[in-house]
C-alpha cells in the first residue's frame, strides 16, 4: 500500500498552558492555605475532517481489506469512540446538523431534498466568527455552495473549480485538486496566524464509485469500487496530514475525523431478502447513520473510549476546544472532559430525518444498546438490539414488547427537547 513518507504523523506534543493565577504565600497559615486553581489549556485550532459516505465497518472494526491505512494510523494516536452516529442519513441534513449543533428538524429550511437553510438560523461558524475565530471551508460538490445556506459565518468558503451540479450522481474525482486547495488555504498566514476553525469535506467515496489506477484491484463489484475510492481518498488525506504536521501551528490543532453519513451496500434489514439498502438517504438504518468518530488532540495519548456518541456532541466540543461559549439550547454535550480523561456517562442518541420532497419523517433513539426507529409522525416503530445485531437483521417488536413500550416512552421524553420547525418554500413534503 502506498502511503506518504515523512515524519510520523501527529506525534503527541505538550498542550501549551495558560498562565496560572498569582502564587500563594510561601508559608501560608493552615487556615488560609488555598489550593492552586487548575491550569486550563489554551484554546486549540480545530480541523473538522469529514469523508463523505464513510461506512462504519472500516479495518479497525474488523473489515478485512486495508482500505484506509493512513486514517487507521492517525486513529491510533487519537481518542477513539466505540461508536459514532451522524445526525441524519444524507449530506443535506447531516451537514446542517454538524454546522449548527441542532437537529435539521430545528432549522428554518425549504422542502426540497437538496434543502436550503435560511439565513435566520444561527450557525456555529457565525458564533465562532463573532468570537474572533477565523472560519475556513472548502468543498468538492456544488450542493455545498452558497445556495445551500450552510456558508453562514465562514470567512472563506471555496469550491474545487470545474464541477457542476448533477442531481442524480457525483461523477468527479476531486481528491488531488481538493487536497491542493486545502493546502493553499492553510498556507496563508491570514488564515492560521490566530485561532481557526476549518471544516473540510472529502467527496470521492460518494457514488459514482470511480476506479483509480493507484488503488489495489479488489474487483469490479459495488463494494470493490467503493473500497478503492476510500483507499484513494485516504492516500490524499495523508498528503494533507503531512502538510499539517509540518506547520508551526500543528501542535495547537485538534483534528476531528468522521463521515457525514454511511453508505448502503445491499444489506438486508430484518432478514427480508427483497429489501436491501443501497447508497444513502430515505431511512435511518445503521449502515446509513453509524460512522467512524475519532479525535486527535495534541498532547493527549490515543485511547479507546467505550462510549457511543453523536455528531450532536461535536458543536459543543468544537466551541470548548476553541475557547468559545456555546449558544443556549444545544442537545449535545461537549466531549472535551472525556477527551482529557474524565469519564462521562452514556447518553441517549437521537438521529433525525425531517420530511422533505423525497423523505417521510424518520427518527431514531439509540439507548443502552437498543435502537427504536419511529416512522412518519411516530405511527409505527421498529426495535433492534444494535449492540448484538449491528446489521439490524432481527426486529424485536414481537419478542420484546415490554422493552419496546419502555423505549417508546423514553423516545417521547427525549425528542420532546427537539423544537420542530416546518419546512417551507417548495413542493409539499411527503406525508404519512
Amino acid at each position: 500500500m502506498a502511503s506518504s513518507s515523512g515524519p510520523a504523523p501527529f506525534a503527541p506534543q505538550p498542550i501549551p498552558a495558560a498562565s496560572s493565577a498569582a502564587s500563594a504565600p510561601a508559608t501560608p497559615r493552615p487556615e488560609t492555605a488555598r489550593q492552586p486553581e487548575p491550569v486550563q489549556p489554551e484554546p486549540l485550532n480545530v480541523i473538522l475532517l469529514v469523508v463523505d459516505a464513510l461506512r462504519w465497518d472500516m479495518p479497525w472494526e474488523g473489515y478485512p481489506r486495508d482500505i484506509a491505512p493512513n486514517l487507521a494510523r492517525l486513529r491510533q494516536r487519537s481518542i477513539r469512540y466505540e461508536r459514532g452516529y451522524a445526525m441524519s442519513s444524507y449530506t443535506s441534513k447531516s451537514v446542517a446538523g454538524l454546522l449548527s449543533g441542532r437537529f435539521p428538524s430545528e432549522l428554518q429550511r425549504t422542502t426540497p431534498f437538496f434543502t436550503r437553510y435560511d439565513d435566520s438560523n444561527e450557525m456555529m461558524a457565525e458564533v465562532l466568527q463573532k468570537a474572533g475565530v477565523r472560519t475556513l471551508s472548502a468543498h468538492a460538490h456544488m450542493y455545498l455552495d452558497k445556495d445551500s445556506g450552510l456558508t453562514q459565518g465562514f470567512d472563506l468558503w471555496k469550491l474545487v473549480p470545474g464541477i457542476t451540479f448533477d442531481y442524480n450522481k457525483d461523477p468527479y474525482v476531486t481528491s488531488p485538486q481538493y487536497t491542493q486547495l486545502l493546502i493553499d488555504i492553510l498556507s496563508k498566514p491570514e488564515n492560521t496566524s490566530g485561532r481557526f476553525f476549518a471544516y473540510f469535506h472529502y467527496m470521492d467515496p460518494h457514488d459514482v464509485y470511480n476506479p483509480h489506477p493507484e488503488a489495489p484491484k479488489w474487483g469490479g463489484g459495488t463494494r470493490d469500487l467503493y473500497d478503492g475510492e476510500v483507499w484513494f481518498t485516504d492516500m490524499w488525506i495523508q498528503k494533507f496530514l503531512d502538510f499539517v504536521q509540518a506547520q508551526p501551528w500543528a501542535t495547537r490543532t485538534a483534528i476531528i475525523v468522521t463521515g457525514d453519513h454511511g453508505e448502503g451496500m445491499g444489506e438486508k434489514i430484518d432478514g427480508v431478502k427483497s429489501y436491501r439498502v443501497w447508497k444513502h438517504a430515505f431511512e435511518l438504518w445503521e449502515v446509513l447513520v453509524r460512522v467512524p468518530l475519532f479525535i486527535y488532540l495534541p498532547g493527549v495519548e490515543g485511547k479507546d473510549v467505550p462510549r457511543w456518541r453523536s455528531h450532536a456532541d461535536l458543536a459543543p466540543t468544537i466551541y470548548e476546544l476553541l475557547g468559545v461559549a456555546p449558544p443556549q439550547g444545544l442537545f449535545g454535550v461537549s466531549l472535551v472532559p472525556e477527551l482529557r480523561g474524565a469519564p462521562q456517562p452514556q447518553r441517549p442518541i437521537v438521529v433525525d430525518l425531517p420530511a422533505d420532497t423525497h423523505n417521510r419523517r424518520h427518527r431514531a433513539l439509540i439507548d443502552d444498546g437498543y435502537k427504536l426507529t419511529a416512522f412518519g409522525q411516530d405511527f409505527r416503530y421498529m426495535l433492534f438490539n444494535v449492540r448484538e445485531d449491528p446489521w439490524e437483521a432481527h426486529e424485536l417488536s414481537a419478542v420484546d414488547k415490554a422493552r419496546k413500550e419502555q423505549l417508546i416512552q423514553r423516545y417521547k421524553e427525549v425528542v420532546s427537547r427537539i423544537h420542530d420547525v416546518p419546512a417551507r418554500g417548495g413542493a409539499p413534503v411527503k406525508a404519512d
